[in-house]
């Protein structure tokens, strides 16, 4: 990732790598990634977003991407925090902020809790709340890493993001490989942490109180996605 520059700092007493374009005129954006994903997912989009006149910050969550190890037993609330910590430690006051999947809990995480912030907020593939049945759908996937490492669900899971059809095209056999080998190298305790974060996701009630311009984004093949954050959408005031 030439057009980055790669930090590694403390921040809550984790390791936290950040990927850094060091200039742009028109603000920061901080990009947060999905589970069991880096920071090298955005690649494109921070080239585009550097080109257009930001400051481009890409952290990888804990026990992902080139971060160091983590403890289990933390929240998303946790992963909010580290966020913040990246920010003051880049001497950045306030962000737009853009997340995917559980980055976009993070996100709803940092609009509750630190709005002041953040200028806006860019919510993709995600909800607020996790009920019963979808929370239980997480446990074979964590007893599958335990068991065998993140490594076992890097085909089923680029088949599940990118559909079967672009997943098994020649021609995106390059993308693919890319995105697999983010979920290989992804620590079990890093999945196996967010993943029982993700469990306890909670945010429902409170997301009234984000207060920056948010805009939400689901594809149409996105399972439950377009529903639920056209749904979060109406109790946004800003979204």
């Amino acid at each position: 990732m030439s057009l980055w520059n790669l930090t590694t700092i403390q921040v809550n007493g984790q390791s936290i790598a950040v990927y850094d374009t060091q200039t742009g005129s028109k603000g920061t954006v901080l990009l947060s990634h999905s589970i069991l994903s880096s920071s090298m997912m955005w690649e494109e989009q921070a080239r585009l977003l550097h080109s257009s006149g930001y400051r481009v910050l890409g952290m990888d969550t804990r026990g992902h991407g080139a971060s160091g190890p983590t403890e289990l037993g933390f929240t998303l609330d946790d992963l909010a925090q580290d966020c913040i910590g990246v920010l003051d430690a880049f001497d950045v006051k306030t962000a737009h902020f853009v997340g995917l999947s559980l980055g976009g809990m993070v996100g709803l995480g940092l609009g509750i809790n630190h709005t002041s912030r953040f200028e806006s907020f860019v919510i993709c593939d995600t909800r607020a709340d996790m009920p019963t049945e979808m929370a239980e759908s997480w446990n074979p996937r964590i007893e599958l890493a335990l068991e065998k490492g993140c490594v076992a669900m890097a085909q089923a899971t680029v088949e599940r993001w990118f559909g079967l059809p672009y997943a098994s095209d020649p021609l995106h056999a390059e993308v693919i490989s890319r995105f697999k080998d983010q979920i290989a190298e992804t620590s079990v305790n890093g999945f196996v942490g967010c993943a029982r974060a993700i469990q306890q996701l909670a945010y429902l009630p409170e997301v009234s109180k984000i207060s920056p311009r948010t805009m939400f984004i689901a594809g149409e093949n996105d399972g439950p996605f377009p529903k639920a954050l056209a749904e979060l959408a109406t109790k946004l005031p800003s979204a």
